[in-house]
């Protein structure tokens, strides 16, 4: 069974998607884990953190990322 495929013109909404979901995790892992340390309610605090800063990167994604893309084609050649 293979998986199906989105049209290519979701790729602008995957993109993001997927990259706020993998950096939000790593960030928020880290800072729960800097500030409370390693303890038995780290899942239940991580997920909340986690789950809050998703909501916040996602849409901030979505808006910065046209500035981005003309930032980096002004420091990349063609």
């Amino acid at each position: 069974m293979r998986l199906r495929k989105l049209p290519k013109h979701y790729a602008g909404i995957v993109m993001p998607l997927i990259l706020s979901l993998l950096m939000t995790c790593v960030v928020s892992a880290i800072s729960v884990l800097k500030t409370g340390g390693f303890h038995p309610d780290f899942p239940n605090i991580w997920l909340h953190a986690w789950g809050l800063s998703w909501l916040i990167a996602f849409p901030v994604l979505l808006c910065v990322l046209p500035l981005v893309r003309r930032i980096v084609m002004a420091l990349v050649q063609n």
